[in-house]
């Protein structure tokens, strides 16, 4: 049985939005919740998009460039990005995932 409480994996929605890079999103009525998954010295290209994101990484550990800022995150930390500062992320040797909560919906990760 379906439920809208309770999101298995594998029926999220999964998108790869960069090689060696695949999401796997659900959301609700005003936020979003993804799961990044980056193979080893993936990346995610700088970009920027009108949507607060904030994140928190779950393993490995990969580096961040928000804006003007560099830093090298890992297991348990957590960030945060404005809407509309551009931000690229280098996953590390190790690779990485991170949960990412996005208000308002990314519309194009449904």
């Amino acid at each position: 049985m379906e439920s809208r409480t309770f999101v298995d994996k594998s029926r999220c929605s999964r998108h790869t939005i960069f090689p060696g890079v695949d999401i796997f999103t659900a959301a609700g009525q005003e936020m979003m919740l993804s799961l990044a998954v980056f193979a080893p010295h993936a990346v995610v290209e700088e970009h920027s998009h009108p949507h607060e994101q904030v994140g928190m990484v779950v393993k490995g550990r990969a580096r961040f460039y928000v804006g003007d800022e560099e830093r090298v995150v890992g297991a348990g930390e957590m960030y945060f990005i404005p809407g509309g500062i551009p931000h690229r992320v280098v996953a590390l040797e190790e690779g990485f995932e991170a949960l990412d909560v996005f208000h308002p919906i990314r519309e194009d990760y449904l």
